[in-house]
Formats: C-alpha cells, sequence, structure tokens
C-alpha cells in the first residue's frame, strides 16, 4: 500500500452512535476542574459516559505524557509532535472509538486542536504538516462540540503554582500568547464546532455556561448552579 493510499483510506472519519466532546483550553483555564464537577452531575442523572486525557488517557499514554511533561526531558520540536501523536492513535484505538461504538458520551481533556495550537501556532511547526498527522493519528475522528474555555495568558499561568510549572507551562508568556492566539483563530474558523467560555468569570459563571452547552447539545437538563 502506498503512502498516499494509506493517507487516503485513513482519513475516512467514521460515524458513530456516542457524541465525543473534547475540552480545550491554555494552561490555568481551569477545564478539567469543570470537567470533574459535570462528571459528577452526569452519574447523578445515570447520563453514561467516559472521560479520557490527551496526552495520558491509555497505559501507555501515561509513559507518553510523563516524557512529554517532564522539563528533564529535553526533547526536539519534531520529536514532541510526534510523541503527541502517538499518544493520540493509542487513546482513539483504545478508548475513543470503543466507547463512541458502545453509544457513550466521550469527554476527551484536550485532543488535536491542542497540537494546533501549542506546536503549530506556539512552536511555529507547519499546520499543514500537523494536520496531516492529526488525520493518521485520529483516522479522520474529530469531535462534534468543542468547549474552548478562554483565559489571558497571564492570568491563566498566574494561577499555577510555579514549582509545579512542566514543561509546557515553562514556556515564556509570548508562547502561552501565541497558544491562546491560535485557539482564538480555530474557532473563529469552526464556529459550528467550538463553544467559547470565559474561563476568566466567577466559577459559577463557568459552570454554567459549561452546563448550558451540554444541556443544548446533548439535550439533558443539568440543573444550573
Amino acid at each position: 500500500m502506498s503512502a498516499n493510499t494509506y493517507l487516503s483510506s485513513s482519513n475516512q472519519e467514521k460515524k458513530h452512535p456516542g457524541i465525543f466532546i473534547t475540552l480545550e483550553g491554555p494552561d490555568g483555564a481551569g477545564k478539567t476542574t469543570q470537567l470533574r464537577i459535570i462528571s459528577k452531575e452526569l452519574d447523578a442523572i445515570n447520563c453514561q459516559h467516559i472521560i479520557t486525557r490527551d496526552p495520558g488517557g491509555t497505559a501507555a499514554g501515561k509513559q507518553i505524557r510523563r516524557i512529554l511533561l517532564n522539563s528533564n526531558f529535553p526533547l526536539s520540536t519534531t520529536a514532541e509532535l510526534l510523541l503527541y501523536q502517538a499518544d493520540r492513535a493509542q487513546n482513539v484505538s483504545e478508548i475513543i472509538r470503543p466507547a463512541l461504538e458502545k453509544g457513550l458520551i466521550v469527554f476527551c481533556d484536550r485532543y488535536i486542536d491542542s497540537t494546533i495550537a501549542y506546536q503549530g501556532y506556539g512552536r511555529g511547526l507547519c499546520l499543514k504538516t500537523i494536520e496531516t498527522l492529526n488525520k493518521i493519528s485520529t483516522g479522520g475522528l474529530k469531535p462534534s462540540l468543542t468547549l474552548l474555555f478562554d483565559l489571558d495568558s497571564e492570568a491563566g499561568l498566574s494561577r499555577l503554582h510555579p514549582g509545579n510549572y512542566d514543561r509546557l507551562e515553562r514556556e515564556a508568556l509570548d508562547f502561552h500568547k501565541k497558544v491562546r492566539d491560535g485557539y482564538l483563530t480555530l474557532a473563529k474558523n469552526e464556529p459550528e464546532r467550538f463553544c467559547i467560555i470565559d474561563a476568566s468569570a466567577p466559577l459559577t459563571n463557568v459552570q454554567s455556561a459549561f452546563r448550558k452547552a451540554l444541556n443544548e447539545r446533548l439535550s439533558i437538563n443539568l440543573p444550573d448552579v
């Protein structure tokens, strides 16, 4: 099989009965905390769902995540990019697609848009190359809804404990500003998929916006706070 044939066949998006939702945002936006809160509420109304993360959603992915985020492991930008793709390929194959085929709601904490924002806009790597790799690693699987928790870069970094900064969080402020600009560009280009949530708002306001987006997309009735 030629490379072109492989790319053509692997990039055909498959339809599944489940619903795939991703959460994105710059460092410190609080999306992971918000997802934990919502997950408990979905459990309370017996709404079947799973949560995974990118990177680190599988056993293999946990090992890749340790390498990617450990500041003691210097990585070239190309090595970094390919490690994210390897993690994602395993996550889609092992966790995401099987859950969608069972009709579950799948939440993924970061996905393909993170690579575009961080490695593309932040690192300056070729966006076309990243797009191709994203399609290979996911088999063309894209989320039906992406919640972008948007926050000013300075504010986001100020929420993090400096002593616990991972390798990406240690990058200069200019890098983080480019990442945020990348996210906003992606949201502007795909308004039908993205829902922007103001992560600088009070916690209860952010929760309300998250609930509203899920209620509308999933046709459920999570109570407001």
